[in-house]
């Protein structure tokens, strides 16, 4: 210290704001204490600022899959206890199980996410038998109702969920799913 032509000023901290004399003048923190926590926090403000760019560059088709997998499984809880809905393959059956929807995503999109329209479903009839609809429709008459499968039947006109919409219904039936996991548990 005796070689500078003049004496550091003492500086605050970044980390503990306490007062010290820095070695150099890149010196931020005052000790090996503070430096760790400093790093620490450096890595998770730029974990989160990575978090905040994937997730605005993630198109809406991304959040469009999201959305339907956590419906699918709510489905899937919610009908834990039923067969399949287009066969006769009850709940014990050691298969793979899907959310079959009576109607397709495809062609009715404003039904997309409702809960009457996707039932439980074995592997088998929902890909093998592109779902079974000979089967599927009066088994689900019997389980909804006439009248919410006439409903259904009446929703053709196309909807198109912004990628708003669609993180704000994610961030609800993500709850909703937690709740019914809670409550199986």
């Amino acid at each position: 210290m005796d070689s500078l032509p003049f004496a550091p000023k003492p500086r605050p901290c970044k980390v503990c704001a306490k007062a010290f004399v820095p070695r150099t003048s890149m010196h931020s923190v005052c000790s090996p204490r503070c430096m760790a926590r400093k790093v620490k926090k450096d890595a998770a403000d730029e974990r989160a600022l990575l978090r905040v760019r994937k997730e605005a560059a993630k198109p809406r088709q991304k959040w469009l899959d999201e959305c339907q997998a956590i419906v699918n499984k709510i489905v899937r809880i919610r009908d834990a206890h039923l067969g399949c809905c287009s066969c006769d393959r009850g709940p014990n059956w050691s298969g793979q199980w899907h959310a079959s929807h009576l109607r397709s995503v495809g062609a009715a999109s404003a039904v997309r996410f409702h809960l009457w329209n996707i039932h439980k479903g074995c592997s088998i009839c929902n890909n093998h038998l592109s779902g079974n609809l000979a089967e599927y429709g009066p088994r689900i008459r019997e389980r909804i109702g006439n009248a919410k499968v006439d409903w259904l039947y009446t929703q053709n006109h196309r909807v198109t969920h912004n990628v708003e919409y669609l993180k704000r219904f994610k961030a609800v039936m993500g709850k909703r799913l937690r709740r019914m996991e809670r409550r199986m548990a």
